[in-house]
């Protein structure tokens, strides 16, 4: 069995119970060694095969991956945050399909919740934004032509974009393209809750000025949007006393 587990954004501690046991059981560990945080690796039994596969290939992975089933041992393919964004883990998955090998995912905090929890935010702020989009600027891997950066700012939503911190000239530049004005509260998060943990309130105007003076150039989350610094806000309905619901009349 194979399992692929999100390690979360960073602090040992914030995996989940259901990752921890997984890790503690573990016959075989392939991690994510540029960026999952190596402490996670003391939950590793004795005798552990443990491999960093910021050094392999796909094909690489996958070998390992066989040969443990073929040898009747438990592997865990540790992502970073959730492996379901930016984890590249249907390769993976399509390659065991194909083989026949079963596995299962077990969801981890992303990096994105780590950076709202730095910054003491709530994302979805009544009248301000009710929506997240999760994005990233075009880097080697192009984006598709109707997801770029410009045309999401268009929304107005709050934005938090990953694997950009070393393109910013040009999610700047399309940031202000797309609808947002250069004082649009921003931030950014280097290294969510680990213990180096930057964050950095700026301006989308500023963005690229705050991450050089900070040296920040990669291993970061850029936010955008109004609920960053909101001027103001609506209370929520849920615990509004002239709101009704199923558990409680108006008060």
């Amino acid at each position: 069995m194979i399992h692929f587990v999100g390690a979360g954004p960073g602090a040992a501690d914030l995996i989940t119970v259901r990752g921890q046991k997984l890790l503690e059981a573990a016959d075989v560990i392939i991690y994510a060694g540029s960026l999952v945080n190596p402490a996670l690796l003391d939950a590793a039994k004795k005798g552990c095969e443990i491999y960093n596969s910021a050094y392999m290939t796909l094909d690489e992975v996958l070998t390992v991956m066989y040969a443990a089933e073929e040898h009747g041992k438990m592997t865990v393919r540790l992502h970073t945050g959730d492996p379901s964004i930016y984890g590249a883990i249907r390769e993976q998955m399509d390659a065991l399909d194909a083989k026949g090998i079963a596995y299962d995912v077990c969801p981890g905090v992303s990096s994105f919740f780590g950076a709202a929890a730095a910054l003491h935010l709530e994302y979805t702020l009544p009248e301000v934004s009710q929506s997240i989009i999760l994005t990233r600027a075009a880097g080697r891997t192009e984006m598709p032509e109707k997801e770029t950066i410009k045309s999401f700012a268009a929304h107005h939503a709050t934005m938090v974009l990953f694997l950009s911190a070393g393109l910013l000239p040009q999610a700047v530049s399309d940031l202000i393209a797309g609808g947002y004005s250069e004082d649009t509260p921003a931030a950014i998060v280097y290294r969510a809750t680990w213990p180096d943990e930057k964050k950095i309130r700026c301006t989308v105007g500023t963005l690229e000025a705050a991450a050089k003076e900070a040296g920040i150039t990669k291993t970061a989350l850029i936010l955008v949007g109004d609920v960053i610094a909101p001027s103001d806000y609506a209370l929520s309905k849920l615990y509004d006393p002239d709101f009704a619901t199923e558990y409680r009349d108006k008060k």
